[in-house]
């Protein structure tokens, strides 16, 4: 018989699971899901489960949502997949198009791989590439923000700013420039998040103002921190950082991974500052949470830098075997019509006011220090000591004690670390938010018992 342990213990013999402590699991058992329908997941046993993290923040409009499904049951018929060196297909074109379309200006070219770290690597490698070409070739470094994730390629994680992981793969990576951030968490008592955001920007100003010459590119998580316990800043800092980049001659790459396609509010979150990239990263929502696929976007001028007689030798070098598939690009082209068919922002805007509202009551529990949201994200950080912020111990593990009451009650929340956080797909309706919240609470209740 075919039920959660079978399958458990099928893959523990074989399975190697990303992100985790493999030993974890001689007491935490795993979940085999079945099925999914809607914000729904099911297991073989037959209980449910709510996806409040989208699948890893992937799933835009629903685990098996019958759009979707029905253009890549279509296209799988006709094409699966073809080489795109020296080929194309109609699915990649019309993806290339449309995100030229809906993406901010002067974002002219598509260039594709399979997920979000492969798009950060091929966008810094096009910014170094890119200097190279015009014979500036001091320009070797990056500047990035402290708190930021970008990936787990050796190129992302550099970039990248998690003290575990530069600790361990430390030796691998290249040195970067890190910039004291502007998460809002730690403005001053009574001060606005545009008016710390601002604050903070000195710090790049200064940066950029002594290292430009040496700087290829910025790379900056618009609005959101994700990975880095969805901390959270004002649109302020992006507007001043794309004139700085402009001052100084460098570019801007926005990693719009995890906070692209309606997350902030806005479609993608630089629309809040009206700025455009040298660089936009997209993957995650791009294909509703579906098949694997990532795309840079870029200028024309970039493009036309690397454009020359091939015995120049200036072609741009890079390449993915799965570059462009046709199946993930239907699956994207169906998730962008549906937010081109139907008032998806509108209804965000709705559900994350429902989100809001159900969050209220964790304001004054005393052991959160802070409830704060950016559109269809809300996070809640717990510490041990509200008035100082000080946080409970990384050991104690109180974000996992949340996580295992919250799937006893038939919900997946996954927190980073001691913050937990809502980012549900967008066809969530309101009593599920309030089934989400409560189950939160009671989570939150249970591990801040001493």
């Amino acid at each position: 018989m075919t039920n959660n342990q079978h399958i458990a213990r099928r893959d523990l013999a074989v399975l190697w699971h990303p992100c985790t402590q493999m030993k974890d699991h001689e007491q935490l058992p795993l979940i085999p899901i079945k099925s999914g329908q809607g914000v729904w997941l099911e297991d073989f046993d037959g209980k449910r489960y709510l996806d409040a993290v989208s699948s890893w923040w992937v799933n835009l409009f629903g685990h098996c949502n019958p759009v979707i499904n029905k253009v890549v049951k279509d296209q799988i018929d006709t094409l699966e997949h073809v080489i795109l060196g020296g080929f194309t297909h109609e699915a990649a074109v019309d993806l290339a198009e449309k995100l030229v379309e809906i993406t901010p200006k002067n974002l002219d070219k598509c260039f594709y791989a399979d997920n979000g770290s492969s798009a950060i690597e091929i966008a810094l490698k096009m910014s170094f590439h890119y200097w190279r070409n015009l014979g500036r070739t001091q320009k070797t470094k990056f500047v990035t923000l402290e708190n930021s994730y970008h990936g787990e390629t050796l190129g992302a994680l550099a970039v990248g700013d998690v003290a575990l992981y530069k600790d361990t793969y430390g030796p691998l990576l290249m040195d970067v420039v890190t910039v004291p951030g502007p998460d809002c968490y730690y403005r001053e008592a009574g001060e606005s998040w545009e008016a710390y955001s601002l604050r903070r920007f000195a710090d790049m100003e200064q940066t950029l103002a002594e290292h430009a010459h040496e700087v290829c590119a910025v790379i900056v998580e618009p609005l959101v921190q994700c990975a880095g316990s969805m901390r959270m800043y004002h649109p302020v800092y992006l507007k001043r950082l794309r004139e700085a980049c402009d001052k100084y001659g460098v570019h801007l790459i926005a990693d719009e991974i995890a906070v692209g396609f309606g997350r902030t509010g806005t479609l993608f979150a630089c629309e809040q500052a009206a700025i455009s990239p040298d660089f936009l990263c997209l993957s995650k929502g791009l294909t509703g949470g579906y098949l694997p696929l990532s795309a840079v976007l870029t200028s024309n001028k970039v493009y036309d830098a690397f454009y020359d007689d091939y015995r120049n030798l200036t072609a741009f070098l890079h390449s993915h075997s799965y570059t462009g598939n046709a199946l993930a690009c239907r699956a994207a082209l169906a998730t962008i019509g549906i937010f081109q068919s139907r008032d998806v922002l509108g209804r965000n805007r709705e559900l994350a006011a429902a989100m809001a509202k159900a969050a209220e009551r964790f304001e004054e529990h005393p052991h959160v220090a802070e409830v704060r949201q950016t559109g269809m994200i809300v996070a809640i950080e717990m510490v041990e000591n509200k008035q100082s912020r000080e946080p409970y111990p990384w050991q104690q593990r109180r974000g996992l004690k949340v996580y295992q009451y919250a799937i006893s009650q038939g919900v997946l929340l996954r927190p980073l670390g001691n913050v937990i956080y809502f980012m549900p797909p967008y066809v969530i309706n309101e009593q599920e938010i309030e089934l989400m919240a409560d189950v939160a609470w009671q989570g939150i209740q249970l591990a801040t018992q001493d």
